[in-house]
């Protein structure tokens, strides 16, 4: 077998026996790279002991690499991390979350395809790897401090007296430019919040299921990463043919296309592929001088350098959850306060309006039914929100139960049933806050639910068709739009009505979407997880930057994946192993304890009418954009479409478990028997 792509070694790291040792990779490369190799370890190494929860030190943090991690793939540097995640709710589920930056190129220059840390330490430690030297090191005098000064502390202690651009000696013959790369959790992790978000670089968060919280819970304060080896290209000539190939699908700065409509800013900012910083907030006169920057391998440049620091390499959510009024460069500066608490931004959200809802109803507040001395009244300053992330990170006053995050709140302050089924907090998906409107945009929603998390992998629903006709000047009808769009959807192509987004026989209760939901799960779970795609980026199945508007999807991923590790990988193949891995994350939920019963919406998600959103959909007869406003879901055609969703990917729709049929038609019997012990088998 080739390992074209790989280094053909997964560190493992038990921290409380201190040992140190190696899978080899060669034994998962069935299931592709990153998310699909550390399901596959995960249910090896300790899915006959679940359940358990996820402060229990028998839990893994496994982060990974993918093949094309330290290559120059466009868009692929993302670094899977998974395990049992606290923030998730009912059950802490087996989850993911991922983050960009350079963590998996030094990971794989150091001769790593993955890491997997159990066990917990007797007291603070951080793990450094320097190429294959591994060591197990104390964090007394890391241990409390913020995020950016760990990571600059310890890369001071890798590489004592190091300076930017200097050649750093590692080892006899091995020298290298770059530093360290850390990925560590803040004051919320150690103290086991379970809003507590992994930090890489200054802006870079592993925000969703609290893996900080099981950094904290494992004493373990970080983990740096620097290497002076390469990556194996299986063909290297083919692999330089697909990167040239894929330009014309690139954003080109000295030629763009179209400058005027996408390369002004509004919503195509976001689609167009342009360098453009992202959401980073810097849009007072004059403008902060600043430039792109990219994760290693993106030619995107959806983040920003700004001169005076602040908010550096934040993009979306990173850059929102703070908002001081009147003051643009507090409001950075608070959104960089929560990077160094190490606090969940997409959580932290919707926790903070939480409190203010409970602040206005006389139930929160000094000397009211729950007590604070958070200062309530102030609102919109800095002052106040460094109160609050303070409290929840360092678990002071009514921080202690504020850092069990919403769900866990709300339960724990018997509110949770009356709140959330009204809306008044707005989680939606296994304790993660509400997105995108699933009675309109359908797919993100059937796909979050029918997951572990909200989907937040923006390209491969609903994107580009999100902002077609929102933007108030939509480059293609809704007609052509969906063709554009589902023609690249292998192997369901040819199906326009998979991304009818009307609530007519062909919409969004369909046969038709549950095969683009089914597309949607497969695809995330090779090209995204496995793969380490970038979900800002990929799929690409329509771009503006060429005459057709066909983006590179579905030619492009095993083009992309030959070259690199010498295989014959078609897409077809690629999404019937996106099938498997996403069975096989089921087969563990079904393990923890999940069934179809769970598989609902809080009940403001069916009664509230949508605000609707421009999508297209297919209407009399034709196609439109239309917005859906005031449509309400139907409890009985969701559960309906849960059970023809189950046929179609193999399970009893009873209950929603794979069949035995299925999991050894994709070579998974040890999970099927797994299965039928606990008395789970479909």
């Amino acid at each position: 077998m080739s390992l074209g792509g790989y280094t053909g070694k997964i560190l493992r790291v038990n921290l409380t026996t201190k040992a140190i040792g190696t899978i080899a990779t060669e034994q998962y490369q069935e299931f592709g790279g990153g998310h699909g190799i550390g399901s596959a370890v995960f249910f090896d190494l300790v899915g006959d002991q679940l359940p358990f929860e996820a402060f229990d030190p028998r839990n893994l943090i496994i982060m990974m690499a993918s093949p094309f991690s330290g290559t120059f793939m466009p868009g692929s540097g993302r670094c899977e991390v998974q395990g049992l995640g606290p923030m998730l709710y009912p059950i802490e589920w087996f989850g993911h979350s991922n983050f960009g930056g350079r963590f998996t190129a030094q990971m794989k220059f150091a001769g790593w395809d993955g890491i997997v840390v159990g066990g917990a330490a007797d007291a603070p430690v951080w793990i450094n790897i320097v190429d294959d030297r591994v060591t197990i090191e104390s964090a007394a005098g890391i241990w409390g401090m913020d995020t950016w000064d760990t990571q600059e502390e310890i890369s001071r202690r890798v590489v004592p007296g190091m300076k930017y651009g200097e050649w750093a000696d590692l080892a006899e013959n091995c020298h290298t430019t770059q530093v360290p790369a850390v990925v560590c959790c803040g004051p919320a992790g150690e103290n086991r919040s379970r809003l507590g978000a992994l930090l890489h670089g200054p802006g870079s968060q592993a925000a969703l299921c609290g893996y900080g919280g099981v950094f904290g819970s494992k004493n373990l304060k970080a983990i740096s990463v620097i290497g002076s080896g390469d990556v194996p290209i299986a063909d290297p000539k083919a692999f330089m043919d697909a990167r040239l190939w894929f330009r014309q699908f690139q954003w080109n700065v000295d030629n763009p296309r179209e400058a005027e409509r996408f390369g002004a800013g509004g919503p195509y900012a976001l689609i167009s592929g342009r360098p453009s910083g992202g959401n980073v907030l810097n849009r007072d006169l004059p403008l902060t001088p600043a430039r792109a920057a990219a994760c290693a391998s993106c030619p995107r440049g959806c983040r920003m350098r700004l001169a005076t620091g602040d908010s550096n390499e934040s993009v979306c959510a990173g850059t929102m959850v703070i908002n001081v009024e009147g003051s643009l460069k507090f409001t950075r500066q608070g959104n960089d306060l929560m990077q160094k608490y190490g606090l969940g931004h997409w959580q932290l959200m919707p926790l903070m309006s939480y409190v203010q809802t409970l602040h206005k109803k006389g139930i929160l507040g000094k000397g009211k039914q729950i007590d604070t001395d958070l200062p309530l009244d102030m609102a919109g300053t800095f002052a106040y929100a460094d109160s609050l992330m303070r409290q929840i990170a360092l678990r002071e006053g009514i921080g202690d139960d504020l850092a069990e995050a919403c769900a866990r709140f709300a339960e724990k302050i018997g509110r949770y049933q009356e709140d959330v089924n009204s809306g008044e907090l707005s989680l939606a998906y296994w304790g993660t806050a509400n997105h995108y409107d699933p009675g309109v945009e359908a797919e993100w929603g059937f796909g979050s639910l029918l997951g572990e998390r909200d989907l937040m992998l923006h390209m491969m629903s609903n994107y580009p068709l999100h902002w077609m006709a929102w933007s108030g000047d939509p480059y293609l009808t809704a007609e052509e739009a969906a063709k554009l769009y589902t023609d690249a959807m292998v192997p369901y192509q040819g199906d326009p009505f998979m991304v009818d987004h009307s609530d007519g026989p062909t919409g969004i209760y369909s046969d038709h979407k549950v095969k683009q939901v089914a597309w949607i799960k497969h695809y995330e779970k090779f090209w995204i997880g496995a793969g380490g795609f970038c979900g800002w980026r990929w799929p690409m199945c329509i771009t503006n930057n060429t005459a057709s508007r066909r983006g590179p999807t579905p030619e492009a991923e095993p083009r992309f994946w030959n070259a690199v590790t010498g295989g014959n990988l078609s897409f077809p193949d690629s999404m019937e192993l996106g099938h498997k891995i996403y069975t096989l994350d089921r087969s563990i939920w079904v393990l923890q304890g999940r069934h179809r019963d769970m598989e609902v919406y809080p009940d403001y998600v069916y009664d509230r009418p949508s605000m609707g959103h421009d999508m297209p959909m297919y209407i009399d007869g034709k196609w439109q954009y239309a917005t859906g406003a005031g449509r309400r879901l139907d409890r009985a055609k969701v559960e309906d479409f849960k059970t023809r969703f189950y046929k179609f990917e193999g399970y009893n729709p009873e209950n929603g478990y794979p069949t035995r049929e299925t999991l050894e038609s994709m070579r998974l019997g040890k999970v099927a028997d797994a299965l039928e012990k606990k008395g789970r088998l479909g």
